[in-house]
């Protein structure tokens, strides 16, 4: 199956200043962070002690939202890759490819208790690109595409000579390995995780400097697919993307926040020329993933607004009986949002002004038929039971014009009813989103 990630880029290079097409990752790698506490708190009560979701319940979303095909890659962990692309052959038949954060500096080194992540960032390697291509050290050539063939490398730079001249090495290592084995990547620059000297207002400059420095000395052979960057502001993107059209740069998520930093922080990156979003935190600490992920892609498609997301949202939550975690107008709020993994609040994204909340969405707002709760065979339709069959589902508006043919004379829809988001031009994802919102095209 065609990637949706493979098509997007090369429709972006073909068309650097016209491409409205726009990657989406769920990046459910923080057990190489948080370890135990990566899947997040558990919603049981259990007074005098907190506890976590298993991680079998951290991989049945990554299952669930790979099947939701929003995204357009699931970001794990090298022991999730193994559990979910060569045991199960999750994506075999999926538009979503799998990747793998192929290295874990220091700043993201949480132990509950530890103090790594106030220590200037050290580079540093667990997991191995054989592990993650074939699942064993010493790949056969014809065994190094079983597994994930994508991986997320991650720099710090801190403004320290023997600090960073260290992790420009050890890049410059992963790089040559990776050339060799076939193994593609994109880079992920953290902003510094201590104190630099450099003043704020330049500091997202420095690092744009650092960034296209650092890449200067690389072949397209050697070069990441795309960054994962802080957003900045609009200065810092603009003259980051101008600079190089064919540089695809991508932002990170950083802390939860309100539902609105999460649907704002994506409409002003793509506004002013980021391509791709990653977003961890955001997504696993929503109250609802499946929603939370189909509301990220209503927004890129531009079919609707931040406020009006937030809103719907809020709908879609209170049609599933799902608590949600602020009030409509709390959540409504930009407010100032870590971006350093660690959740320190040194590196921040500045707060818009916030305009007065708008009233709750009427209980009548459309619910994404894929945000729905989760039948047993991963479909949803919010009824509650194992199967469409066995609830009596019915299909909505949309699903039913399954046999419509869009333009190009390709279905706008599957054999089994739902989108085939991978065989859809930006326009004809457009027009299914409208449809099914009913909004009209």
């Amino acid at each position: 199956m065609i990637k949706s990630l493979d098509r997007k880029l090369a429709a972006i290079h073909a068309n650097p200043s016209g491409c409205r097409e726009f990657i989406l990752a769920d990046a459910k790698d923080a057990d190489m962070a948080t370890g135990l506490g990566a899947p997040g708190k558990s919603p049981e009560l259990h007074a005098g002690e907190v506890r976590f979701k298993t991680l079998e319940e951290y991989r049945q979303q990554m299952r669930l939202i790979t099947k939701q095909a929003l995204v357009d890659i699931m970001l794990m962990s090298t022991s999730s890759n193994y559990a979910l692309t060569f045991r199960e052959r999750l994506f075999d038949d999926s538009p979503v490819t799998p990747a793998i954060r192929a290295n874990d500096t220091t700043d993201i080194h949480l132990a509950r208790g530890s103090g790594y992540a106030a220590e200037p960032s050290q580079p540093f390697r667990t997991a191995s690109i054989d592990h993650a291509q074939c699942g064993h050290l010493d790949c056969a050539p014809d065994e190094r595409t079983r597994g994930a063939n994508l991986g997320l490398y991650s720099v710090t730079f801190n403004n320290r000579l023997d600090r960073d001249i260290a992790t420009l090495e050890q890049f410059h290592d992963f790089r040559e390995e990776a050339e060799r084995k076939g193994f593609r990547y994109f880079l992920e620059v953290f902003d510094p995780n201590v104190e630099t000297g450099v003043s704020p207002e330049i500091l997202p400059h420095y690092l744009n400097d650092m960034i296209t420095r650092m890449l200067a000395g690389v072949a397209p052979a050697g070069r990441p697919d795309f960054l994962k960057i802080v957003y900045h502001g609009p200065k810092a993107m603009e003259e980051l993307v101008r600079f190089d059209p064919h540089l695809v740069v991508g932002i990170l998520g950083g802390s939860s926040g309100t539902t609105r930093d999460a649907f704002q922080l994506l409409h002003d990156a793509q506004k002013h020329g980021a391509r791709v979003a990653l977003f961890g935190r955001k997504i696993n600490n929503s109250e609802n993933q499946l929603a939370f992920v189909q509301f990220l892609r209503l927004i890129v498609d531009g079919v609707i607004g931040p406020v009006e997301a937030v809103k719907a949202y809020h709908a879609v939550l209170g049609k599933l009986g799902v608590a949600s975690h602020r009030t409509l107008e709390d959540d409504l709020k930009v407010t100032d949002q870590s971006m350093s993994y660690s959740g320190s609040a040194s590196v921040v994204v500045p707060a818009r002004a916030t305009a007065p909340a708008p009233a709750p969405a009427p209980a009548t707002a459309p619910v994404p038929a894929a945000a729905s709760h989760a039948h047993a065979n991963g479909d949803g339709c919010g009824c509650g039971g194992d199967s469409p069959d066995a609830c009596g589902c019915k299909p909505t508006a949309a699903a039913a014009a399954v046999a419509k043919p869009v333009a190009n004379g390709q279905p706008r829809f599957s054999a089994n009813g739902k989108p085939d988001f991978a065989k859809m031009s930006p326009a004809d994802r457009l027009a299914y989103h409208r449809e099914r919102l009913g909004l009209g095209r």
